[in-house]
C-alpha cells in the first residue's frame, strides 16, 4: 500500500522544481499520486476495507487542495503536472 523508499526518491528527483526540493507542492501531489494509486489497487481486491477507504478519499482529498493551490499560483505548472501524472480534471 505504502510506496517503497526507491520510489520516492525517484518521485522526488523527477519532480523536485530545485536542487534538495522535497516538499515543494509538485513532489508531494507526485508522491500522493502515487500512494491513491497503490491504494486504489489494494481496495479493488479488498472491497470491505472501509478503515483504508477512509484513508484514500483523505489522500485524494489532500491532493486535490495541493492542485487547487498549484492552480492558483500557476497555470501552466498546473496543466503539466496534470499531464506528466495523467490526471483528469
Amino acid at each position: 500500500m505504502s510506496i517503497g523508499l526507491e520510489r520516492k526518491k525517484e518521485l522526488i528527483a523527477e519532480f523536485a522544481t530545485k536542487a534538495g526540493d522535497t516538499g515543494s507542492a509538485d513532489v508531494q501531489i507526485a508522491v500522493l499520486t502515487e500512494r491513491i494509486r497503490n491504494l486504489t489497487e489494494h481496495m479493488q481486491s479488498h472491497k470491505k476495507d472501509f478503515h483504508s477507504r477512509r484513508g484514500l478519499l483523505m489522500m485524494v482529498g489532500q491532493r486535490r487542495r495541493l492542485l487547487d493551490y498549484v492552480k492558483r499560483k500557476d497555470m501552466s505548472r498546473y496543466e503539466s503536472l496534470l499531464k506528466r501524472l495523467e490526471l483528469r480534471r
